[in-house]
């Protein structure tokens, strides 16, 4: 069964309890570019964590970061007292699932396959017993059918089962992208704009979806460009802008924050991330432009200076050729 839209969402979580995800000092640098500057970051117990920010601010790279499809170049992430290796399947069977900003399912497999794939980290059945077919493998595959089939109805696509994953429309794969990690347990689940594209109807129901989640006691920590989705939804709101944590609390609290505000509409505001650099290329590109300046106000003064040497003075006769005194 689908979750119910009318489910009362239960109390944000206790930040005295031992948190579920603990960013600290995380950093991703290509090359000569740092996309994610130092971003701490802490996700509790059934707590919903917005992450927002102008496009570019890096929110995607610090989610690969977490996920381990990403090395940070400095920082460290915890999972559960747990530090997380930077190899994405090994931080999936710690406990951590997302879903990715481009819908990326298995087209060409139903419904049901697409969500038993996600079972792959909870299920410890080798190779001959896969080839044998022994009972550990049938009960194994039995267990994953049905959990598969729950997440099915939770996420309302019970119906749609056998159905392509390509066949489905564009808000019911988003929901199985949601279920397909889901399926993997996890404690944390990290959502990459799960609202994109989506109509206001669609953008309703995965707010009571990613409610109900939250319901059963796992944590969210979500991407989104839709403001009031974020605003409505989440316990904590932090900010990225130009790769560093600009602000961070309640949504009130960051909804009112005239450096968030600023941010969005590109407005400067003071302690700005990347002014102080603005303003020292601004002050080389300054002096570089006055040493120009000088260096043509000499180089103009000596042109004048020599033109006044050559120039013939008030009693000098002055120079003719010759052929102008030939008679002939």
């Amino acid at each position: 069964m689908a979750p119910d839209a009318t489910t009362a969402p239960t109390g944000p979580a206790d930040p005295a309890a031992a948190p579920v995800l603990t960013a600290t000092g995380v950093t991703m640098r290509f090359g000569g570019l740092t996309a994610v500057r130092s971003v701490d970051l802490t996700v509790h117990d059934r707590q919903i964590v917005g992450l927002i920010g102008p496009n570019g601010a890096g929110k995607t790279t610090f989610f690969n970061c977490l996920t381990g499809l990403y090395v940070p170049t400095e920082g460290t992430v915890v999972y559960r007292d747990t530090v997380l290796p930077a190899k994405p399947h090994l931080v999936t069977q710690a406990g951590i699932a997302r879903t990715f900003q481009n819908i990326r399912l298995f087209p060409s497999m139903t419904v049901l396959e697409n969500v038993l794939v996600g079972r792959h980290t909870r299920t410890h059945e080798g190779l001959f017993s896969a080839l044998l077919r022994s009972p550990g493998f049938h009960r194994a595959e039995r267990a994953s059918h049905q959990r598969a089939r729950e997440l099915l109805d939770f996420t309302g696509l019970a119906d749609k089962a056998d159905h392509l994953a390509r066949n489905l429309p564009y808000g019911e794969q988003r929901r199985l992208e949601i279920a397909r990690a889901l399926a993997s347990d996890p404690g944390l689940l990290l959502l990459d704009e799960p609202t994109a594209g989506m109509n206001p109807q669609e953008t309703r129901a995965a707010e009571h979806l990613v409610l109900a989640i939250r319901d059963q006691g796992i944590a969210v920590l979500v991407i989104e460009h839709d403001m009031r989705f974020i605003f409505n939804l989440c316990d904590h709101v932090a900010v990225l802008v130009q790769g560093r944590k600009l602000v961070e609390g309640t949504p009130r609290t960051v909804q009112s924050d005239e450096r968030v505000i600023a941010a969005y509409l590109g407005t400067p505001f003071e302690g700005e991330p990347g002014q102080d650099e603005a303003a020292e290329v601004e002050a080389a590109e300054a002096a570089r432009a006055a040493e120009t300046a000088a260096a043509a106000a000499a180089m103009a003064a000596r042109a004048q200076a020599e033109a006044r040497e050559r120039a013939p003075g008030p009693d000098e006769p002055t120079r003719t050729h010759p052929e102008e005194n030939d008679p002939r």
